[in-house]
């Protein structure tokens, strides 16, 4: 844990930029070196049925659709027979398998995930994959929301909010509200006038997992708002994403006391003017924030922070343990005010091992966000690498997504029928949720695994090419 040569002082009710607090700043003595604390405990995963192989933290047990219906998405109209819409909308356990590659815009408002039993599997699509827009005409905003539900598992989709509506308030590019069981993995967001992902509300068991999340638009540039009016004790997981190019809220982080936080093996990159925030405004937060990689880019500020604690609205004071956080960069790396907070173990047992934070560094690189990734997400990456990029004002240009045929599925259970083939399974009998290899694991399970970590080795694959060329 490394404290700032220039530590920032942040008290209640002073702002920054004050003539008070340059004088604050002028006053503070230089500090240097690393406070010791514990090294984390063993961790103590979840118990039960993860929902993927690789599923952590809080939420890897969540249900999602398994045991249900396999529903196809072949078109990328916003409504009608086959949509993702009618995917979301329908209830009972289900999964959407996509047959299309491409934009879906929705139109009108956005079809919030309310009924439970969900998993949205965006690694089954074609090609390059795809991405959610949200509409023009004010009333899409947030494309994707989970409220009021559980068991709701979403992997390997983008959202891309490149219109503007009337209402900034409510474009979010993810939203969990009042829900329990969810899982955003390998999604990636973008242009947000508010938060790029925000868990809201009484949510509990939740995890965001190697996803990416860049460039909110000002003035609102925010990129995660892990928790927000929360209704009691949360327990939820913020594990190998990157934030990139928004200016606070990288993450912010506000519970009741009595919940489970972590903040684990993260890269955040090129903040304005706060990376990591705790607040106490709802009684002090417990977290524990590790192995994470703070990197300054062009936009980042001298005065910013990156680990603060905000005492504005101070309710009690919070518990926050930090271990491996690694610092990069001309800024202010931890809030003077912190080590008031700080303990020496974490509240809580951790449900991941914390990788050293130059190690995550290159796994967030690598495999974060969804895949295959588009240009916009492969761009966010050369940035962090390469210390470039800027905040921008104005959203981007949705890049086109490669086309390909679908994977032949004949008897129309979810699954490519060669791979079918090459596990011993009936092509011509609909049976994802058979167990063939008799190993316990569901035939679904199996083959959405399968396509997931061919998408993870082409990303790796990539990523060498990359170094290799010198970007």
């Amino acid at each position: 844990m490394i404290c700032s040569a220039r530590p920032q002082f942040q008290a209640p009710g002073l702002r920054r930029g004050s003539a008070l607090l340059a004088g604050v700043l002028a006053l503070l003595p230089s500090c240097s070196g690393r406070t010791e604390a514990a090294p984390p405990p063993q961790p103590t995963p979840v118990s039960g049925e993860l929902a993927f192989p690789s599923a952590v933290g809080h939420g890897a047990t969540s249900r999602g659709g398994r045991g249900g219906r396999i529903l196809y998405v072949d078109t990328l109209e916003d409504n009608g027979p086959a949509s993702l819409r009618s995917c979301i909308e329908a209830s009972g356990p289900r999964t959407c398998v996509f047959r299309v590659s491409g934009t879906i815009r929705f139109h009108g408002p956005s079809p919030a995930i309310k009924q439970p039993y969900l998993t949205i599997a965006g690694q089954t699509a074609p090609g390059g994959g795809i991405t959610i827009a949200n509409s023009s005409d004010g009333a899409g905003r947030t494309p994707i929301i989970v409220k009021d539900t559980h068991d709701v598992v979403i992997r390997h989709v983008r959202v891309r909010l490149d219109t503007f509506g009337p209402d900034p308030a409510g474009e979010d590019a993810f939203t969990i509200e009042n829900s329990r069981n969810v899982i955003l993995d390998h999604v990636s967001g973008s242009w947000a006038r508010d938060e790029l992902v925000n868990p809201y509300g009484d949510n509990d068991r939740i995890t965001i997992s190697s996803s990416l999340f860049a460039e909110g638009i000002p003035p609102h540039d925010k990129c995660a708002l892990l928790g927000s009016d929360p209704q009691g004790p949360q327990n939820l997981s913020f594990i190998g994403n990157l934030c990139a190019h928004s200016g606070d809220r990288n993450p912010d982080i506000n519970f009741a006391p009595g919940s489970c936080v972590e903040v684990v093996n993260n890269v955040f990159y090129n903040a304005n003017s706060q990376f990591a925030e705790v607040w106490e405004s709802y009684g002090g937060t417990p977290v524990a924030i590790t192995g994470n990689y703070f990197r300054g880019g062009p936009n980042t500020a001298r005065k910013a922070v990156g680990i603060d604690r905000e005492l504005i609205g101070s309710k009690g004071i919070s518990r926050v343990y930090l271990w491996d956080n690694h610092f990069d960069g001309a800024f202010v790396h931890m809030s003077p005010l912190l080590p008031a907070a700080t303990i020496d173990k974490p509240t809580c047992s951790p449900t991941v091992r914390t990788m050293p934070s130059g190690q995550a560094y290159e796994r967030v690189l690598k495999e974060a966000g969804a895949l295959p990734r588009d240009a916009f997400d492969a761009g966010v990456l050369s940035d962090v690498r390469t210390r470039r990029g800027r905040i921008k004002t104005r959203p981007g240009t949705i890049p086109a997504a490669a086309a390909a045929p679908p994977y032949r599925d004949d008897d129309r259970d979810g699954m490519d029928d060669e791979w079918e083939r090459r596990m011993q399974i009936d092509p011509q009998r609909h049976d994802p949720w058979g167990d063939a290899d008799h190993d316990g694991n569901y035939n679904f399970d199996e083959f959405l695994d399968h396509l997931h970590r061919r998408l993870t080795a082409s990303a790796a694959a990539d990523a060498a090419t990359t170094l290799q060329g010198g970007q």
